[in-house]
Order: C-alpha cells, then sequence, then structure tokens
C-alpha cells in the first residue's frame, strides 16, 4: 500500500502519524482495528488474517529478509 493511503487511513482512524515510519504506523493501525500489531514479522504464515489489509505488503516484506 502506498505511503500516503497508509497516512490517510491512520488519520481517518485518529492517529497522528506525524513522527512513525511505515512498519510503526501499520502496527498501530492494527492495534486500533483490534487485531495484532504482527506486521513486517514471521507470524505472517500463521497468523490466520487471511483477510488482513496488510496481508500483501507483510508477505512482500518478509520475504525480503
Amino acid at each position: 500500500m502506498k505511503w500516503q493511503k497508509i497516512r490517510t487511513l491512520a488519520s481517518e482512524k485518529g492517529i497522528k502519524a506525524m513522527n512513525m515510519g511505515k512498519i510503526e504506523l501499520i502496527r498501530t493501525i492494527q492495534l486500533t482495528e483490534g487485531n495484532q500489531p504482527c506486521f513486517n514479522t514471521l507470524k505472517v504464515e500463521d497468523c490466520g488474517q487471511d483477510n488482513c489489509l496488510w496481508r500483501a505488503d507483510c508477505l512482500a516484506a518478509v520475504n525480503q529478509l
């Protein structure tokens, strides 16, 4: 997901993203949504959240590790 879209989504959820990086911001959004803050961790293979908004980005990020 593009950075601007992530920032817009965060803003819509009342999250101030000024000094956060992409990973921290996505994890904060996950927490706000009531999910585990697991973006860009090795939990992607067994997180059980197949419909997660961040799944494609997460898989791509983990595959780069």
